[in-house]
């Protein structure tokens, strides 16, 4: 059985990329290709908030929406909406997060739902789990008239608190995914029925909307063997509605729907070798139907990660490994696939400066190049997923950095 560690720890897991950072050493400087970087907006923690943990997500109208893990006038992180306006990006708060029963600490990126709402969850607050709070999935709603000025209120609620829940759920780290029918779908690093130190080995969870209400049943429970557990990534959703997904101990996942239940096949086990491990980021499809990803760790250490494919064919799944990224702090965020097949993804430290950098991945004949898009300075940090617009610009944030060393949105047209 896969070892979480103790239930502290288990809660601390994720931000120990913070303290690894300062351990590497100065990585090889890969060729660069000229780039226009720009930061979309560079946080001053004030009521903007502060450190960026999460990517970026796009609306159909190509705003911009994303969260601060701190920071804010309540000091437990914020939302927030980038539009352009007149050729410049213009921030708009539309939540500060207070804590207790609100909720504090959104880590994972939001989900714009089918009904123009935004949707995303907190790791913390909620009530119970010793007063930290379990972890909330909450609801932005705009407002109802068509705003005319920079500052628009939007309207939080949150839709479910996992103090409520009598399976024992707690710390959603990643986001909520939504079906045809409106369920939303996400995951849980900590509770269901699995043995992790007793703790349980996270669990993935359906919330069915009911009358106003949101009803919560538990669709897969880790159990910390083949399958894995402690699942950190916002899952994907394919067109027939079966879901996809990693655990940072340490396997890739598929959920069917079988019946009125769910059947789970687990398509890879990592072994913590060449092949990577530790996987906090979440996979993404080609329009091939393969899967995408990487990993925090390979060969055992935290010197760096993987990029990796799963190939899907008629006899199941084939692992293999694109690019090994050495002397990085591992590769953190959701890579993303342009229509030629590149694949862009960020490092969280490492670089020119070890402050991060934004990579791009070239096949030529099965043999695959990086290009250095982008170096961060020594506090930039990205760990959020990247994410590519219609016209190949690509957006990402930092932890750290922009102007104020607060963390930034930033975009690198090509």
């Amino acid at each position: 059985m896969l070892n979480p560690g103790s239930e502290s720890g288990l809660f601390r897991l994720p931000f120990a990329a913070l303290a690894i950072m300062f351990a590497l050493t100065v990585a090889a400087t890969q060729s660069m290709q000229a780039q226009t970087f720009t930061n979309l907006h560079s946080f001053t923690n004030g009521g903007d908030g502060n450190s960026l943990f999460a990517g970026p997500t796009m609306d159909g109208a190509g705003n911009i929406y994303g969260v601060t893990l701190y920071g804010g006038d309540g000091h437990d992180g914020t939302a927030f909406k980038l539009t352009k306006r007149n050729g410049s990006w213009t921030l708009d708060t539309l939540h500060a997060f207070t804590g207790g029963s609100d909720g504090n600490a959104p880590f994972a990126n939001v989900t714009v739902g089918p009904d123009g709402n935004v949707y995303g969850t907190t790791i913390f607050g909620g009530g119970g789990c010793q007063n930290d709070g379990c972890g909330t999935v909450f609801k932005l709603t705009p407002p109802a008239r068509v705003c005319t000025h920079a500052l628009c209120p939007w309207t939080e609620t949150v839709i479910y608190r996992f103090s409520e829940s009598d399976t024992g759920l707690s710390i959603p780290y990643g986001g909520v995914t939504f079906d045809s029918a409106g369920n939303l779908y996400g995951t849980t690093a900590a509770g269901g029925t699995g043995a992790c130190n007793g703790v349980g080995c996270g669990a993935v969870y359906k919330l069915t909307p009911s009358g106003g209400t949101w009803i919560v049943s538990v669709i897969y429970n880790f159990t910390g063997f083949e399958d894995g557990g402690f699942p950190m990534a916002t899952m994907t959703i394919d067109q027939a509605g079966n879901l996809y997904g990693t655990t940072y101990y340490g396997s890739v996942f598929e959920l069917v729907r079988s019946g009125a239940g769910w059947s789970e096949n687990t398509l890879y086990t990592f072994h913590n070798g060449a092949d990577g491990g530790a996987p906090q980021a979440g996979v993404v499809f080609d329009n091939a139907g393969n899967l995408y990803g990487a990993t925090t760790m390979v060969n055992g250490g935290p010197e760096g990660g993987v990029v990796y494919k799963l190939t899907h064919s008629s006899d199941g799944w084939a692992y293999s490994v694109l690019y090994t990224y050495d002397n990085s702090g591992g590769l953190y965020g959701n890579v993303a696939i342009d229509s030629a097949g590149n694949i862009y993804g960020t490092a969280l430290t490492g670089g020119i400066y070890q402050g991060g950098s934004v990579f791009k991945l070239t096949d030529s004949g099965g043999v695959w190049s990086l290009t250095d898009l982008h170096d961060f300075q020594g506090d930039g940090w990205p760990e959020g997923n990247v994410l590519l617009d219609a016209s190949g610009n690509l957006y990402g944030t930092a932890i750290g950095g922009g102007e104020y060393g607060w963390g930034a949105v930033w975009e690198i047209q090509p």
